[in-house]
């Protein structure tokens, strides 16, 4: 039996426990979150990175708020807080330093055989030096990809130049250096296990989704196409004009069907359509306040 989940359905819930005010924000943080990454972004996690369990979030380059060392109030130098504003500048430069040189080491590489995996695009740059991530992208309205793909060092990346023009697929890649760096994903939302893995296989993200379809017409369209619904989860607000969606579905098979359907108009809209970075995790049992 399919699960369907919506926003709308906390709308006719009784009372809850302050635990699930907490669930709401948490997904409404999730859904923030994902909002400003690239919709039709994909994560690759090298084997290196993966290794390093025992601090998964630093490996991404995240902290959670206060874990880095900070001086107490009045502890700088200058006058009435002027050591903590030039603190600021200072960190602000460091940053876009540590941009500039996160940029450098990363290319961008286009007309990306829309078949071509992510894997398969990392492999080919494999021998450039250590991939550090690849972030494949789609474009509704063509039939190729591009993609960015960071190194440990800017000589991997140069090198990574000279392959432009290789034959991946059907189509000749091309590389060039590129004007971004990718954004780090929190890992907390990243797959914890393997069977959360397995999950992310079957799973796709959506966007792009007109308010006026329903979470019945999202699970109708791709199971029409794609096959079984397993899980859907349906996110909106006041705040953002459209939808977006986490659809389960029961084979990968279909996961895999789902992905041509970006750019299909579904209500008034074309819907973007990418492999999910996360799995769609069960919610918590409710329970009643007494």
């Amino acid at each position: 039996m399919a699960v369907v989940e919506t926003s709308a359905d906390h709308a006719s819930a009784p009372a809850v426990a302050e635990g699930d005010a907490g669930e709401e924000r948490e997904m409404r943080d999730l859904e923030d979150l994902l909002s400003k990454l690239n919709p039709m972004a994909e994560e690759f996690v090298p084997p290196s990175l993966t290794a390093a369990a025992a601090s998964p979030a630093a490996a991404y380059g995240y902290y959670p708020a206060g874990a880095r060392g900070r001086k107490k109030a009045g502890g700088g130098g200058g006058f009435g807080g002027q050591g903590h504003a030039g603190k600021r500048r200072m960190n602000s430069r460091t940053s876009m330093a540590q941009r500039d040189e996160v940029i450098r080491r990363t290319v961008y590489v286009s007309d990306i055989d829309h078949q071509v995996t992510e894997e398969q695009l990392a492999a080919l740059f494999i021998n450039c030096g250590q991939v550090v991530d690849c972030r494949m992208c789609g474009d509704p309205n063509s039939v190729l990809r591009f993609a960015f793909i960071e190194f440990t060092d800017e000589e991997s990346a140069r090198a990574a130049l000279n392959l432009s023009g290789t034959v991946l697929g059907y189509y000749p890649v091309r590389v060039l250096p590129s004007k971004t760096a990718i954004a780090p994903v929190n890992p907390t939302f990243l797959p914890r296990s393997d069977d959360e893995r397995e999950m992310c296989a079957r799973t796709i993200y959506c966007t792009n989704i007109d308010k006026k379809v329903s979470q019945a017409d999202v699970k109708l369209f791709f199971e029409s196409i794609c096959g079984e619904v397993y899980r859907l989860r349906l996110l909106g607000d006041y705040h953002h004009s459209t939808r977006i969606a986490f659809v389960e579905f029961v084979m990968a098979e279909s996961a895999t069907a789902a992905l041509n359907c970006s750019g299909v108009i579904l209500g008034s809209l074309p819907i973007r359509v990418s492999p999910s970075k996360t799995p769609v995790r069960p919610r918590a049992p409710r329970q009643l306040m007494h």
